[in-house]
């Protein structure tokens, strides 16, 4: 059976806690969609480990991890984080990772093309990593792109990769800063090195199913970093679980959404609960919103249901699981969105349109929570937590229609209230 971790917001939700937490009882950690954009932070026996390619499954030494179809391999990421893991002691990863030969290279190319689209969009630009994801994909649509396993055939490899660089020159000319005979160069150190990881992973996720292995699956970013056009490239949802990685659909034992107590963003694009003043730097800075892949600070401000509402929509979620409630500890009163208001019609909403026009001129429905002003960091179970916590908590349930399973309680993997997840309400 497989387990699905997804993020529900905009991403940083706390996706790798919960995997890490639920990862001893599983044997394969599998990554479907993504780059080395999605950094992920966990700390384990008191070492702190940041993630960004490699599945966080690693951190659990009888666990094997496999990097899917649906994700863009970025090589040189992928030995720089394995010698990042055993520099901090974590042995035995390199034997405990596989990587699809049917993934897409995202090349050094990319990288420094995605860098020339972001300028050439000027006040338009996305805020994209500038890590070359949204060009990989766009090269894949465009069948332009190499798969892993057209690496391993050296010719096919050098002339679709210079290739792809002539391109790319014609369309930038000299603003194109890239040596393609370096990239080369370079391919010829890792095919050897990566030939011992490769595997089809259709067959190996086929085995595992037929075997009835326990499969826990890692969202990359999160749903509504797909809201067009200030989105990641990669399907972020559940429906990229399944391309991504050829599960069965009809052997899930649940999928989790990962919710984070309030909300916080990266990048560009309408944030309709972002608040710049007070509360939004507070939330900043108590909960330490900087990205684990940038280091850039992370747009703050309150829960939004309508968004969290609309990804169980798409997503199906059968739990979540809330995270970071110790941030809100200090706040007098609580505020979360629960609808959108048209100022034209007067018209209320309770989804989340696709027409960004009437998204950006409405105005967002508050209701407003008692604080608890009471520490939650540590609570071991559901009633350690305030009265109000709880109430906050409730609410959310009875909003989205599913049952809130784990409760972050704060930066530690110990620090997460376990429920009873049930059945999901909706």
């Amino acid at each position: 059976m497989a387990t699905i971790i997804l993020g529900s917001q905009w991403g940083d939700e706390g996706k790798g806690k919960l995997t890490d937490i639920l990862c001893p009882k599983a044997q394969i950690c599998a990554r479907a969609a993504g780059g080395h954009n999605a950094g992920r932070h966990q700390v384990a026996n008191g070492v702190s480990y940041s993630f960004h390619l490699l599945p966080s499954g690693l951190i659990n030494p009888m666990c094997m991890n496999l990097i899917g179809s649906g994700v863009v391999f970025h090589a040189p990421s992928f030995f720089k984080e394995l010698d990042e893991l055993e520099a901090k002691g974590l042995e035995g990863a390199r034997k405990r990772i596989l990587v699809s030969d049917r993934c897409q290279i995202n090349f050094d190319l990319h990288a420094a093309v995605d860098g020339l689209e972001e300028v050439e969009l000027g006040a338009l630009a996305i805020g994209t990593t500038r890590r070359g994801i949204g060009p990989s994909y766009s090269t894949k649509a465009a069948r332009s792109g190499v798969r892993l396993a057209e690496a391993f055939d050296e010719e096919l490899f050098e002339r679709k990769l210079r290739k792809l660089a002539d391109g790319y020159k014609k369309r930038y000319g000299d603003l194109l800063k890239y040596d393609v005979e370096d990239e080369i160069a370079r391919w010829k150190e890792y095919r050897p090195k990566l030939a011992e990881y490769c595997v089809d992973a259709v067959q190996f996720i086929s085995d595992a199913q037929r075997t009835n292995k326990k499969i826990l699956i890692e969202g990359a970013n999160a749903l509504m970093a797909s809201t067009y056009p200030y989105c990641t490239s990669s399907n972020t949802g559940l429906g990229g679980i399944f391309t991504g990685l050829a599960i069965d659909p009809t052997k899930l034992d649940q999928i989790i959404g990962v919710v984070k107590a309030y909300t916080t963003r990266v990048g560009e694009g309408i944030f309709k609960t972002e608040d710049l003043g007070e509360a939004g730097t507070k939330l900043q800075e108590v909960g330490r919103e900087w990205g684990v892949s940038t280091g850039r600070k992370r747009r703050c401000g309150w829960l939004d249901l309508v968004v969290v509402k609309y990804s169980t929509a798409i997503n199906h979620y059968t739990a979540l699981n809330l995270t970071k409630l110790d941030v809100l500890d200090g706040f007098e009163k609580i505020k979360v969105a629960v609808a959108y208001k048209d100022p034209a019609s007067g018209q209320e909403i309770d989804f989340f349109p696709a027409d960004l026009g009437l998204l950006e001129r409405c105005e967002v429905v508050y209701k407003e929570f008692e604080g608890w002003n009471k520490p939650t960091t540590h609570a071991k179970s559901y009633y350690d937590l305030p009265k109000q916590a709880r109430t906050y908590i409730e609410f959310i349930e009875e909003f989205v229609g599913v049952k809130v399973a784990w409760i972050g309680t704060g930066p530690s993997r110990d620090d997460m209230v376990m429920r009873d997840a049930g059945v999901s309400k909706k």
